[in-house]
């Protein structure tokens, strides 16, 4: 049987989705776009009315035959079809990065993405076909158009984009008919639907979900339904106006579940799919088999705070970490906690449900030894109750919590897997820190911590590239607009602050990331990639986002030199939400949660890098300073922010040696000790987080310096016992950058920085065991391994030629190492024999080639085969040696070669 590609999209196809199969099908014009089984009905329409001029086909016209190749359009899951073989190769063309992030983490090896942020598929197809050169049919065009205008509301939903925009236009001059267009989004209700409507109007039930209003509707269909709900659900939230609606309908022993969101803090995406469906964050599906409306209604009011994003959440105020006791401990025990640490409050947990059974005050316990009650449990006196919160919880709900139960402690417990109910056993429920009412009143009334506005905005300005200033202006008006705090944080602050100018334009926010990063991209342009599960998203800068910026913020007349560029500006701008981490044992990896600014900064490994300037509207240049930074930088030390710095992340040790090296600071003598004493946890590390750290000190300017001081304090030793510095190795250090001016060698690392180079310059000396032994324990890749021999080879290889070894000799010798492999052993070598060979090699003995090739042979009549190697090689040899210099020589010879 023969194969072909097919070009697949989701059930329910809306205009979206069947727009995008017409799209991928003018695109690869050989492919068949088969239809999904079940069609909205507006589009069932508009197909029944131009059928004969689209190339669709229809599921029961399908005939089975091999298919080894998919087109997925706005869906990313794969639904069968006749003939389609196990392992196909498939290219996904979508709309729903959220739901990408997720199915990219699959064992997928025959599946590429092409997903971008966007608010309709159509939109990326039709861009391709404009770029193409192709053109529409007027029909084609109308369809292409109606997949856009549905799935972006007319282009008035804020998923909406100015490419969806220039896309809708290209398709207007192609000639789609709005008249046509207005016809088939706007289809009267049918009898049946007006029922459901009715019905689905009637079941509202409001609800408040941190500050949003949530609309939860229900229906019971008819038997044999079988008419779209989508339209309805429109016509729904039309009328109602929620900030998120979910319809769910009972289809027999199913439920459908339809939603819709209008804002950016209700993801109903996130829903769906924890119920099996999916879609985006405006608009998303589900159906649930075999379950009645009441469960399902259950689990979405189980799931709905995981949805909607509220204001302030738990993890901005809570403390990471929690001392517990055992409901066997006695008030006495408990007392003894209290007067050595300082709590005011114990949760009490059971220790083989690992759930919290209540809380232990300090005046319970004070009034407990009063009457002589120390030998008793502390069930006895505890505040019993499993009251708790996790930390993306409101802090609406802790203040109410507390007010309600009237504890002054609320224990934080880890946030539910999306998709998990309270009721599951699997779910871990053991405390993970906690929230005071201190922290509560700190949060809603305590003034904002010391700044510092001090000419840094001056600083900035002087600072800062023209356009990398007119680019902070830019994005602190946005996020003033939106009241959402924006800040430099870390290392551009440190730079800034030592006269360095900044190269990046990275910024952290308190509060939604992504949304302030689509702003900027509505009113500039650009490209937006996001994360919302870490709320990340990266803004693509173009040369003309960087002209509409420095148009709109450079003065008046600096405004004719925004057409010229200057170079190395950035090409992207990466937004990241404030958060926090915290380490469950030492020298894991941290588990990250959102976070306040302060929360944020607490995280980061040096003082020196704790600093931040606010750079939103008016409060613009303040310097954020929780932690001395800003002293130590001016003496120059490098202090850890706390005592278990070194144990919770040991690649910190060779942090702080880089940063002492780079900015020629010293490393503050408390911080000494300390990573002297966490040198052992660098044994609990695993070998690629080691090497990735050496290999960021091998990119310093000065890495001999970097590596010396390791092995002054232990470091090396610590990674491996073979592991050694020693002046032939800082020597050979100093002749990369000498080797590298000269281009013939540069030439050996066209796309590599030099990190191989001083790599295999610090394991050379090793004896062959060691460097093996050395290099699996840094998960050396294969590829470095390779070549790490390959250099030894070569320098014995040099060493075994006779002094009167000829340059053929030589050249055969040396032939089949790779540039780098070369490069690498003319940096080792200090014998200067061996380093004039190599040298003649390298510029001039392999340039040298045979005027005869191979296919002067056969056309000689030879057969090709090992001869052919043995011919070439010796007319090679003569060559280099002098004893043919043109091309009638090697003649001759090659005569002379054929008659013996």
């Amino acid at each position: 049987m023969d194969h072909m590609l097919l070009i697949l999209t989701h059930e329910n196809g809306d205009f979206d989705a069947i727009a995008s199969q017409l799209g991928a099908y003018k695109l690869y014009p050989h492919a068949i776009p088969l239809l999904p089984r079940r069609i909205n009905r507006n589009v069932l329409q508009f197909l029944t009315l131009y059928w004969d001029t689209l190339p669709y086909v229809r599921p029961q016209e399908w005939q089975k035959r091999r298919v080894d190749e998919l087109l997925l359009v706005d869906t990313q899951s794969l639904s069968s079809v006749r003939g389609l073989v196990k392992r196909p190769k498939v290219l996904v063309i979508d709309h729903h990065v959220s739901q990408a992030e997720e199915t990219a983490v699959a064992n997928r090896p025959n599946w590429t993405y092409q997903v971008e942020a966007v608010g309709a598929t159509t939109t990326l197809l039709v861009e391709r076909l404009r770029a193409s050169g192709l053109t529409l049919a007027a029909d084609e065009a109308t369809l292409l158009l109606l997949g856009i205008y549905e799935d972006t509301g007319s282009l008035t939903y804020d998923t909406t984009t100015g490419r969806d925009a220039q896309a809708a236009a290209w398709l207007l001059d192609q000639g789609a008919v709005l008249p046509v267009v207005r016809r088939f989004l706007n289809v009267p209700l049918t009898a049946v639907q007006r029922d459901l409507y009715e019905s689905l109007q009637t079941s509202v039930q409001w609800q408040r979900i941190h500050g949003q209003t949530i609309v939860i509707a229900t229906a019971v269909a008819p038997p044999n339904f079988d008419d779209e709900i989508s339209s309805v659900v429109h016509r729904l939230r039309d009328a109602l106006s929620p900030s998120g609606l979910f319809a769910l309908v009972q289809l027999g022993r199913d439920v459908q579940l339809v939603a819709r969101s209008n804002r950016d803090a209700v993801d109903v995406s996130r829903i769906a799919r924890a119920l099996g469906g999916g879609g985006h964050s405006r608009a998303a599906a589900a159906m649930i088999v075999g379950r009645p409306l009441a469960d399902v209604v259950a689990d979405l009011l189980s799931l709905l705070p995981q949805a909607v994003e509220p204001m302030a959440r738990v993890a901005q105020i809570m403390s990471y970490g929690v001392q517990t006791l055992h409901p066997t401990a006695t008030v006495a025990e408990a007392a003894v906690l209290m007067q050595r640490f300082g709590y005011e409050g114990y949760p009490v947990v059971e220790p083989e449900t690992r759930e919290v059974v209540g809380l232990l005050t300090r005046r319970g316990v004070d009034r407990a030894i009063s009457h002589d009650l120390g030998r008793f449990p502390v069930t006895r006196v505890m505040k019993q109750g499993n009251v708790t919160v996790r930390p993306s919880d409101s802090i609406e709900r802790v203040q109410q919590l507390m007010l309600d139960e009237g504890w002054g402690q609320i224990p934080v417990v880890a946030d539910l897997p999306l998709g998990a109910n309270n009721g599951e056993k699997t779910v871990p429920s053991y405390p993970i820190g906690v929230v005071t009412r201190t922290d509560l009143l700190n949060f809603l009334f305590q003034t904002a911590p010391n700044t510092d506005r001090s000419d840094i905005k001056t600083l900035l300005n002087r600072t800062l590239a023209a356009p990398l200033w007119a680019m902070v202006l830019a994005v602190s008006a946005e996020a003033a607009e939106m009241d959402m705090p924006l800040y430099f944080v870390g290392g551009v602050v440190r730079d800034l602050l030592l006269g360095h100018a900044p190269t990046d334009m990275d910024m952290v926010v308190e509060g939604d990331g992504i949304a302030l990063v689509r702003r900027l991209q509505t009113r500039f342009g650009g490209e937006v990639h996001t994360h919302r599960r870490f709320g990340t998203g990266k803004w693509f800068v173009s040369d003309d986002v960087w002209r509409q910026v420095m148009a709109a913020f450079w003065s008046q007349e600096d405004a004719e030199e925004t057409a010229v560029l200057p170079p190395h500006l950035p090409a992207s701008i990466d937004f990241v939400t404030a958060r926090t981490e915290f380490y469950m044992e030492p020298s894991a990896l941290p588990q990250v949660e959102r976070g306040s600014i302060k929360l944020d900064l607490h995280r980061r490994d040096f003082t020196i890098n704790t600093l931040a300037v606010r750079l939103d509207g008016a409060h613009l240049g303040e310097l954020l300073d929780f932690y001395g930074g800003r002293k130590d930088l001016q003496q120059g030390l490098i202090r850890v922010l706390h005592s278990l710095s070194f144990i919770d992340d040991p690649t910190r040790i060779l942090r702080a040696v880089r940063y002492e090296a780079r900015l020629k600071f010293t490393i503050e003598p408390r911080t000494a000790e300390l990573l002297a004493d966490g040198l052992p946890m660098l044994d609990r590390v695993t070998g690629d987080r080691i090497r990735h750290e050496l290999e960021l000190a091998l990119r310093e300017q000065a890495p001999a310096a970097v590596m010396a001081r390791l092995w002054q304090l232990g470091v090396l030793r610590q990674i491996h016992p073979a592991l050694r510095w020693g002046p032939e190795t800082a020597v050979a250090y100093t002749r990369v950058p000498i080797i590298l001016a000269d281009p013939v060698w540069r030439a050996a690392l066209p796309d590599e920085t030099p990190v191989f180079l001083y790599f295999a310059l610090t394991v050379l000396p090793l004896e062959p065991g060691e460097q093996t032994v050395v290099m699996s324990r840094l998960r050396v890749r294969k590829a470095t391994r390779e070549d790490v021999a390959a250099v030894a080879r070569l320098m014995d290889a040099l060493a075994s030629l006779p002094a009167e070894a000829r340059r053929s000799e030589l050249a055969f010798a040396l032939r089949p190492f790779l540039p780098r492999v070369l490069l690498t052993a003319r940096l080792a070598l200090t014998d200067e024999t061996a380093i004039e060979r190599l040298e003649w090699y390298f510029r001039d003995g392999r340039m040298v080639e045979t005027a005869v090739t191979g296919d002067d042979l056969r056309q000689m009549g030879l057969k090709p085969g090992p001869q052919f190697g043995i011919i070439l090689d010796r007319l090679l040899a003569a060559r280099l040696d002098g004893e043919v210099s043109d091309e009638a020589g090697e003649r001759r010879l090659l005569a002379g070669l054929l008659a013996d």
